[in-house]
């Protein structure tokens, strides 16, 4: 967090320039009250980027767009009904709300909308107090009626009013508060901890579309872990995706395992690592860090105590990308994200096998086929599983991992493995075979692509023979 001092300077520099000092005069002219309110003060004081631009205003929505329409290139009215006007000034982005002061039912987190008249009243129904600041325009007054700047110089997450209130009125916030914790790297407040964990049950009166999308954006911040482990000691996990919190399996004093929990967070942590190494600059990778953390969800259902006191989860991998797919499809994920996540669980143990025996080329061909367009999120969660504290084993499976990945370098270049197809194409089949399209084409098809992964590329001659050889064993 940077200085009081220079944060001020900041914001009165972010204040004297571009659509901030626009809407200011705009307002001020019109005789109504106008603030920049909530995350981009919050994030002013911590130093952190500032994305979007958010007001607040005495003025009524009505107003606000006679306002705005003169100096802004676009007006969007579509948050009307809630008190809120977006405008496009000086090539930004903004919003601007009416102060309000609304009613919830307990029912449902859409509150009765009412309008309110102070600033400090607007402020106190807000999430949490380090989102509950407001900077007056023009005359750059810090107002501040919970005691965020308190909080938010101890870096604790708490709610200006009652939790339980809060929470109550909308249980959303008991996400927001997890995200915002993994987000900011804050501490959740204890009773406001205590709070989520009493009222994790009212989660249930929050749209599936809604969950998700806080799930999202918790996956997507810098360092999730902490998220999740409070999503788990909170109870909200077994109400939201409960295979998390299954796989803190017992281990009893026979057979042992590694702890697949505290695994996966550890394998999650690595994987968005790796994703920054291997590709800085690039935004989040939500595909790589759910498939990360979902990666061993089978586990607990193929669990297995063996003689000697091992533990077995044979085809854990199968199962637990049936489970992945049920699960992301329940939380309103797309299908494109269900496809790739529970491919790459599918896939994630398929290189374990590579250390023991040297993979033929056709053994490389069908490990880049079968990944497909998942091959580099692939590399990554393959490389992240690896969590031995034994340093000769890691080393090992590090170095069998950059052999793999140089032969499917080497291989790509000379055969385009990209794009692996065979030497023959349907409309070849068809005519060398003297056949109409039907099963026939399909299955020669399929012959010549185990062919082309077996050998690689042959010569158009010698595709054409083996074609009508294998045509004429079928007859």
């Amino acid at each position: 967090m940077q200085s009081v001092q220079q944060s001020l300077e900041f914001l009165s520099r972010l204040a004297s320039e571009g659509p901030v000092a626009t809407l200011a005069a705009a307002f001020a002219e019109a005789g109504y009250e106008l603030a920049l309110v909530g995350g981009p003060v919050r994030d002013a004081f911590l130093g952190r980027p500032i994305t979007d631009l958010d007001f607040t205003t005495d003025a009524r929505p009505d107003d606000i767009l006679r306002i705005v329409t003169p100096i802004s290139q676009a007006q969007w009215d579509v948050g009307r009904a809630f008190g809120t006007i977006a405008a496009r000034i000086d090539g930004e982005s903004v919003e601007i709300t009416t102060y309000r002061s609304d009613v919830y039912d307990g029912r449902t987190r859409k509150p009765e909308v009412e309008f309110g008249d102070t600033l400090e009243d607007d402020l106190t129904r807000r999430d949490f107090t380090v989102n509950a600041m407001a900077l007056r325009l023009p005359e750059l007054k810090l107002v501040d009626p919970s005691g965020g700047m308190d909080d938010l110089i101890a870096g604790v997450l708490r709610t200006p009013g009652a939790p339980e209130r809060s929470f109550g009125d909308d249980p959303l916030r008991m996400l927001r508060a997890i995200r915002f914790s993994a987000q900011l790297g804050f501490r959740v407040d204890v009773d406001t901890a205590v709070a989520i964990s009493e009222l994790r049950d009212t989660i249930e009166i929050i749209s599936v579309e809604r969950i998700k999308e806080e799930l999202s954006k918790l996956l997507k911040t810098d360092a999730p872990r902490r998220g999740v482990e409070l999503l788990v000691e909170s109870g909200l996990a077994d109400l939201i995706i409960p295979e998390i919190p299954a796989l803190q399996l017992e281990i009893d004093e026979h057979h042992h395992h590694k702890d697949v929990y505290q695994h996966s967070l550890t394998v999650l942590d690595q994987a968005i690592d790796l994703e920054r190494s291997r590709h800085p600059g690039s935004p989040p990778d939500l595909v790589l860090r759910l498939a990360a953390l979902l990666h061993d969800i089978g586990k607990p259902a193929t669990k297995r105590n063996e003689p000697g006191g091992q533990v077995s989860f044979h085809h854990h991998d199968v199962i637990g990308a049936k489970m992945a797919r049920k699960r992301l499809r329940a939380l309103r994920f797309d299908n494109d994200t269900i496809a790739a996540v529970s491919r790459l669980i599918e896939l994630h143990l398929r290189f374990f096998g590579y250390t023991d025996g040297a993979w033929t080329d056709s053994a490389v061909r069908r490990y880049v086929r079968d990944a497909g367009d998942q091959l580099e999120r692939l590399h990554i969660l393959t490389r992240a599983d690896v969590t031995t504290r034994n340093r000769r084993k890691a080393d090992r499976l590090q170095f069998a991992y950059d052999d793999l990945e140089e032969r499917i370098r080497v291989l790509a270049e000379e055969e385009e493995l990209a794009a692996v197809r065979p030497d023959l194409d349907g409309n070849d089949i068809m005519r060398i075979l003297d056949i109409g399209p039907g099963r026939e084409v399909g299955q020669a098809y399929a012959y010549l692509l185990e062919v082309r992964l077996d050998e690689g590329p042959l010569p158009r001659e010698e595709a054409e023979q083996r074609l009508r050889a294998w045509w004429a064993s079928r007859a």
